[in-house]
């Protein structure tokens, strides 16, 4: 399975949508632009897109909901180091209050990954990021977060608003 990811206003994304009613387009938002994320076995549909490999899948992505994408870069020799990581941990946050969905989503170009959280909200997500649980995923040698072996450079985070379709 491939997801596909494509910024714009949400005018003009919304209408990708229109054109082809029988996909499921999921809208979100941040402080400056609109995202349109679908995940097909077919060719994208958007004219520039992010193409991604849907590596780890848990959960159903909802239409409402808050979404964190952790953007982390990994050598190509780190690859495989990284996802077993995942697959290893996979369905461990399907129990957390206010979980919906997770992708691992390997890129098709580049070396930066995605791991796209949704959350009911964000209290979910910062309870959850407060939590032991977390603590023990995210843990630290010595009280000092050491680099990753497969680490391609600094990671960073994106966090988005699902769009309210009402308004639009």
């Amino acid at each position: 399975m491939n997801a596909y990811m494509t910024n714009g206003s949400f005018d003009i994304l919304y209408k990708i949508k229109d054109k082809y009613p029988n996909k499921d387009f999921y809208f979100m938002h941040d402080n400056q632009t609109t995202l349109a994320y679908y995940e097909d076995a077919e060719k994208t549909k958007f004219a520039t897109a992010r193409e991604y490999e849907v590596v780890i899948s848990n959960g159903t992505i909802q239409t409402d909901g808050f979404v964190v994408m952790n953007n982390i870069p990994v050598t190509d020799e780190g690859r495989p180091i990284f996802e077993d990581q995942f697959k290893q941990r996979s369905g461990s946050m399907d129990s957390v209050p206010g979980f919906y969905a997770l992708r691992v989503l390997r890129p098709k170009r580049g070396n930066t990954y995605v791991v796209f959280v949704q959350w009911k909200d964000e209290q979910s997500y910062e309870r959850w990021k407060n939590s032991g649980n977390f603590a023990k995923a995210h843990k630290k040698t010595d009280g000092v977060k050491k680099s990753a072996p497969y680490s391609a450079g600094p990671s960073y985070v994106t966090t988005y608003h699902m769009a309210d379709l009402t308004e639009g």
